[in-house]
């Protein structure tokens, strides 16, 4: 979606709302916004021309001031940030999402998911529990969006079995509960926790050589470029949205709010569909500089089995077992 397009529908989206909130001798209203994506990123160029929009609709009433590239700390910090009141939303992976509502992290339960169509399935029939939980801890949800397609990149060696994995130095989310069991369940595994902004340096002094992450994601915060090879097949779909501070958004003005949200779902809406391209498109890319993997149906089986492991030991306490159950049924 080029930015033409984007300003389109986005504008479109504000006649829901309303036409143009006139001006008047009050100040702007500020909402800062932190997000781990570059300013330069496709997630960067689609909130830059949801800020526009949103100024012009609104006369100038309300900024979107946006915090790129981590300035505001990892995703828990900025959920943190949110909750004191320092920051008034983000756009967060579901590990972010976690920190205010876990049962969203479920959704990237490895080998669950692994098709975009499934993902909505699920996250269309849980919208309502979903929406509900982020409520009840004090958030609005403006919309929900993707990061992109997992896989297992590595430099060193080929990741064919769990087996391989051992004796690697293999990264996982500091603030994620689901990575640090997918290595407990394999075993022999030391991983390495870091916030996302520590990762890049642990690839240069070779501290990590071992990362799952979405390709469009490797590609953005040059980790792509510090790994040889790639593997074909997909753990999870990882996804993420836009959330602000349920007091912030309730203190604008009705038709300022009415417009916000508006525009916000439709900024989400804009970038489901353009991440999901450029994740394939990024892929792509990296199969002409890497070593690509495909996986046998005997490797598959290994992973699967392992997966389920994990999702079993995750329903014993980190999840509801029917949650998990529940998901599992949605991911057939």
């Amino acid at each position: 979606m080029d930015r033409r397009t984007a300003l389109k529908l986005l504008g479109a989206a504000t006649l829901v709302a309303g036409t143009s909130v006139p001006r008047d001798a009050r100040a702007a209203e500020v909402i800062k916004i932190g997000t781990l994506a570059p300013a330069a990123s496709p997630w960067g160029q689609v909130f830059k021309v949801w800020a526009e929009s949103v100024s012009k609709k609104t006369d100038g009433r309300v900024e979107l001031q946006f915090f790129y590239n981590g300035q505001q700390g990892d995703e828990g910090a900025m959920v943190g940030k949110m909750k004191a009141g320092q920051l008034d939303g983000a756009f967060v992976s579901s590990v972010g999402l976690s920190k205010i509502y876990k049962p969203l992290l479920a959704l990237q339960m490895p080998g669950l998911f692994r098709t975009w169509a499934k993902l909505d399935a699920a996250r269309d029939a849980l919208n309502d529990d979903h929406e509900k939980g982020v409520k009840d801890a004090g958030f609005k949800v403006l919309g929900w969006s993707d990061i992109g397609a997992a896989r297992m990149m590595s430099k060193g060696g080929v990741v064919r079995t769990p087996d391989d994995v051992k004796g690697k130095k293999p990264y996982v989310w500091r603030d994620s509960v689901i990575d640090p069991m997918l290595f407990q369940v394999i075993g022999g595994v030391t991983s390495v926790p870091l916030n996302v902004p520590e990762v890049l340096p642990n690839l240069n002094t070779g501290a990590i050589n071992v990362v799952t992450a979405p390709s469009l994601l490797s590609e953005q915060l040059q980790w792509a470029s510090k790994l040889d090879t790639i593997v074909d097949d997909i753990s999870s779909c990882d996804v993420g949205g836009l959330v602000m501070v349920s007091k912030r958004f309730d203190a604008l003005a009705a038709d300022l709010r009415a417009i916000v949200l508006e525009t916000g779902r439709t900024a989400a809406a804009a970038l489901t569909k353009r991440i999901r391209n450029e994740d394939d498109a990024a892929f792509a890319r990296m199969k002409g500089k890497m070593k690509v993997v495909t996986l046998t149906v005997e490797e598959k089986a290994k992973w699967d089995a392992v997966y389920k492991q994990v999702r079993q030991k995750l329903a014993q306490g980190t999840f509801s077992p029917e949650l998990v159950t529940k998901l599992e049924t949605l991911a057939k």
